[in-house]
C-alpha cells in the first residue's frame, strides 16, 4: 500500500517521507503549486536525492474560487489556512485511492490549522476521519485506520506537539534531509502582496497568471478598471519589460527612470496618469514620457507624492 503523503518542502514533511521510506511503505509525494506558493523545483532536487516519486500539481481555478470566499476565513491577510488545508486534502483524497494520506502536521505548532480541535475538524469536512496519518504527532492523535490495521507500525512514529522543532531538527541532521524554512513561503500571509491580490479580485473575474505573478512586481495604483505598475530598480524594471502583458502601454522618461505598465482601457486620463506616476519616480523633472510601443510622447507636470497617493494601493 502507497503512502501519499502531503510535501510543501518544509521540514516536518520530508520527515514524513523518510519515517515512511523507514517502514519500506513506497511514498508518492505530492506538491500543490498555486500562483501564491511553488517550491517545485526545489522538491523535485529533494525528491531524486532522497530516492521517492514526486508528482507536482497545479490547483488552478477552483483553488482561486475558495481563495475568495473561504468558509472559515483568513488568516492575519489573505491566507484561508484551513480551507486552503482541507482544499489540498480532497484533492489528495481523490489521487490515493489505492493508498492512504500522510501529512507532516504537528499538533498545536500552526496556530490558523494545527490545534487539536482544527485536525478533527478538517478531518470531519473533508470525510477522513481515521485516514490522515500525521507520523511526527501520531502518538498523541488517535490511531487512523492504517496503525490499525498493521500497515504503519504505530511504535516507531512519534508524539511530537507545540512549536518548538528540536526533534524536528535531530531528526533532519539523522536523516540528512535539506528542507526550506516556514518563512517567505506562501506569499498570502504578506501584507503588501495580499493588498494587491485584493485589489485585483476586486476588479478582475478571472485574473490571468501573468496577472498573478505581476502582484511581486514594482509599486501598485489603480484608476477605476486601470492598473498602474511602476518598477523600484532597474532588475524589477527589466522584469517588468519582459512579462508584461501584450495589450498593456509601457511608459518611460526619455532619460533616467523606471518602466510602468498600464493595463486597462487607454483613457487620455490614465495615460496622463501613468505618464506622472513615471515622472515622479524618475530622475527627471521635465523630460518627456514615452509610451504605448515607445513611439509616442507625452508631456507632463511631475506631481507631488501627495498627488499620486489617492491613487496608491500600496
Amino acid at each position: 500500500m502507497k503512502a501519499y503523503v502531503l510535501y510543501s518542502g518544509g521540514l516536518d514533511s520530508i520527515l514524513a517521507i523518510k519515517m515512511m521510506q523507514d517502514q519500506k511503505i513506497p511514498v508518492i509525494a505530492v506538491h500543490f503549486i498555486t500562483p501564491f506558493f511553488d517550491r517545485s523545483d526545489f522538491c523535485k532536487k529533494v525528491a531524486k536525492a532522497q530516492g521517492f516519486k514526486l508528482v507536482v500539481k497545479d490547483l488552478g481555478k477552483p483553488y482561486i474560487k475558495m481563495l475568495r470566499k473561504p468558509k472559515h476565513g483568513y488568516g492575519c491577510h489573505m491566507n484561508p489556512c484551513l480551507d486552503c488545508h482541507m482544499f489540498m486534502l480532497r484533492t489528495l483524497k481523490k489521487m490515493a485511492k489505492n493508498g492512504f494520506i500522510v501529512t507532516g502536521e504537528v499538533v498545536g505548532q500552526r496556530p490558523m490549522s494545527q490545534k487539536k480541535n482544527d485536525l478533527d475538524l478538517i478531518e470531519k469536512e473533508t470525510k477522513l476521519k481515521g485516514k490522515i496519518l500525521r507520523p511526527l504527532s501520531a502518538k498523541i492523535l488517535p490511531e487512523t485506520d492504517v496503525e490499525k490495521k498493521g500497515i504503519v507500525d504505530r511504535t516507531k512514529l512519534f508524539g511530537i506537539s507545540g512549536r518548538q522543532r528540536d526533534i524536528q531538527f535531530r531528526l533532519a541532521k539523522k536523516y540528512n534531509v535539506e528542507h526550506l524554512t516556514p518563512a517567505g513561503g506562501c506569499l498570502l500571509a504578506e501584507k503588501e502582496y495580499s493588498a494587491k491580490l485584493k485589489d485585483l479580485l476586486a476588479h478582475k473575474k478571472n485574473p490571468t497568471k501573468i496577472e498573478f505573478k505581476l502582484l511581486k512586481k514594482g509599486r501598485h495604483f489603480r484608476l477605476g478598471e486601470n492598473k498602474i505598475i511602476v518598477g523600484r530598480r532597474e532588475e524589477e524594471n527589466n522584469e517588468l519589460e519582459k512579462i508584461k502583458p501584450a495589450a498593456d502601454y509601457i511608459f518611460k522618461v526619455d532619460g533616467i527612470g523606471p518602466i510602468t505598465l498600464l493595463s486597462g482601457k487607454k483613457t487620455k486620463e490614465a495615460i496622463e496618469l501613468a505618464a506622472r506616476i513615471t515622472l515622479r519616480y524618475s530622475d527627471e523633472a521635465d523630460k518627456d514620457v514615452l509610451y504605448g510601443k515607445i513611439e509616442k510622447r507625452i508631456k507632463v507636470n511631475k506631481p507631488t507624492p501627495e498627488e499620486i497617493e489617492k491613487f496608491r494601493i500600496i
